[in-house]
């Protein structure tokens, strides 16, 4: 083998082996990007099985009732029981939801006030309600327990809010433009759902501290009528009964003369024929 011949072949080598460093570098960054891609895709689609995990967690030792009760009293004053209810509440850290007081007729008033109190003082508030009525006429109490509800939002919380801490790295970390908005995209629906959720968990904690009392106060009225001094008029309707007294003696004694005057011949005639037999049978007694 010459000189020439051991040139040639010595640069070929050269020329595949730098090809061949080439092609390891490519494909060794090609490699590199597709393992952080999976890697994210990987924590992103792995939050489902942790937020399954996050949902078998033990329950929470406080149970979660929403309390509710609708009473109907009788009372004898509704004004002076209605506040004094509303006086309770107010001492027990409650608050007033609506109140009306309204009248059917002149001897029915009635009255609702919804109320809401703190759930520790629910059944002292109804004892205290019910000790303003002359008569309970009815009760209704019902509870709805929602902690299984509460802890599977507050376990679906705790892992989306997971989720979106990882999101916020890959954020940081993103070199590459699709990466980044797909990040931002997977990010806004966490946050919303996020968002949902505690809109939730806050609506359960609102309805299980306070209960929700409804009362309706009925107060018979019995009306005792007045007296009418206008309606007396004594005087006024004595001059009237005597003046009405008055015009029948006048009409009674107008109407004696005018029959007296009217028939009088007749009257004449008859008296004279009454005289002469009166004389008649006066004469023959004496025979």
């Amino acid at each position: 083998m010459n000189h020439k011949t051991m040139m040639l072949m010595f640069s070929l080598f050269l020329l595949l082996a730098g090809c061949s460093s080439n092609e390891k570098d490519d494909s060794a960054s090609e490699s590199q990007d597709e393992k952080a891609e999976s890697k994210m895709d990987a924590s992103i689609s792995g939050n489902k099985v942790q937020e399954e995990a996050a949902e078998k967690e033990g329950m929470t030792d406080e149970r979660k009732v929403i309390h509710q009760a609708q009473l109907e009293l009788k009372v004898k004053n509704l004004e002076k029981a209605q506040m004094k209810i509303e006086n309770k509440v107010a001492e027990y850290g409650g608050y007033v939801v609506e109140s009306n007081v309204y009248r059917e007729d002149e001897e029915l008033v009635e009255g609702t006030i919804t109320v809401r109190v703190p759930e520790a003082h629910f059944q002292d508030f109804l004892t205290d309600s019910e000790g303003e009525a002359s008569e309970v006429v009815g009760r209704n109490v019902t509870g709805q327990d929602v902690t299984e509800q509460y802890v599977d939002l507050k376990a679906r919380l705790k892992s989306k809010r997971a989720v979106e801490e990882r999101l916020l790295a890959f954020m940081k970390d993103a070199e590459k433009t699709e990466d980044l908005l797909k990040i931002s995209a997977d990010l806004a629906v966490v946050q919303e759902e996020i968002e949902q959720l505690t809109g939730q968990i806050k609506y359960l904690e609102n309805q299980t501290s306070y209960s929700t009392v409804t009362i309706t106060l009925s107060q018979d009225r019995i009306v005792v009528p007045g007296i009418d001094n206008k309606e007396l008029n004594t005087w006024e309707r004595t001059k009237k009964q005597l003046a009405t007294s008055a015009n029948l003696l006048l009409k009674a004694g107008s109407g004696i003369i005018v029959f007296i005057i009217g028939n009088l011949p007749i009257l004449i005639i008859l008296g004279g024929a009454g005289a002469v037999v009166h004389w008649v049978i006066k004469r023959r007694g004496k025979r």
